[in-house]
């Protein structure tokens, strides 16, 4: 497995005004961007090819982050893929369908701080072989603001986005290994779809969705000034 998709055409808009500047991957946490935290992970795990998803609007800003960390980030094997208006979590990988091809990849929210063994989420889809395999992570203070599975073994049978009474301490990570048969659930790519309620449901209905839970891995989501705020103290 070599490539991952980064999912950074969101809008934003918790993080108002500052995101009217700058995208939401490219918030900097301990003097780096997000995204360059990403892909130091990614290449940690041998993941070589970056294809990720930005509004159109925000073209200029990330090929200057390119060219700003040219020296610290594989430039040539990092791919843009625009679009003209947020099409949701699943219709943002459409304009990188062609590129992964017939190839199992990886697909990671491009707003957050993940440490996690890849190696073994991989692990964990070549020995099930689902549609998709979804990583999850404890955090301290679970409540309604996360996603979470109902698990059979290592099987998700349902899956609970942002229930009212969250029994579970793991949370979705946003990040998947995908196989690209999950392209053939959704009729167009003009179809606005989000993984968490248009995708994950039918794929657990046919049991091809699987999960793994990360004792020690660490997640910062930096969607809220609060939480980025978090992030820059203890990532």
């Amino acid at each position: 497995m070599k490539k991952v998709i980064i999912l950074g055409a969101g809008l934003g808009t918790r993080l108002y005004p500052i995101t009217h500047e700058i995208p939401k991957p490219l918030l900097p946490v301990q003097g780096r961007p997000i995204l360059n935290h990403q892909v130091e992970l990614f290449k940690r795990y041998g993941i070589s090819e970056f294809g990720i998803v930005v509004l159109r609007q925000d073209k200029k800003k990330f090929e200057q982050w390119l060219k700003v960390w040219e020296e610290e980030l594989p430039r040539k094997n990092i791919h843009f893929f625009y679009q003209d208006r947020p099409m949701g979590t699943f219709g943002a990988l459409y304009p990188a369908h062609e590129w992964v091809g017939d190839e199992t990849f990886l697909v990671s929210n491009g707003d957050d701080l993940k440490d996690i063994d890849l190696g073994k989420l991989i692990e964990k889809h070549e020995e099930h072989n689902p549609v998709i395999t979804m990583a999850f992570v404890p955090v301290p203070d679970s409540d309604n603001n996360y996603g979470v599975p109902i698990m059979e073994g290592d099987m998700i049978r349902g899956f609970l986005e942002k229930p009212q009474n969250q029994q579970s301490k793991f949370i979705s990570a946003g990040l998947y290994v995908v196989d690209p048969a999950v392209f053939d659930y959704v009729d167009s790519a003009d179809t606005f779809a989000d993984f968490e309620t248009d995708i994950f449901p039918r794929v657990a209905r046919e049991g091809k969705l699987a999960g793994i839970n990360f004792e020690d891995a660490r997640l910062f989501d930096c969607g809220t000034l609060e939480r980025w705020e978090r992030a820059i103290k203890e990532w």
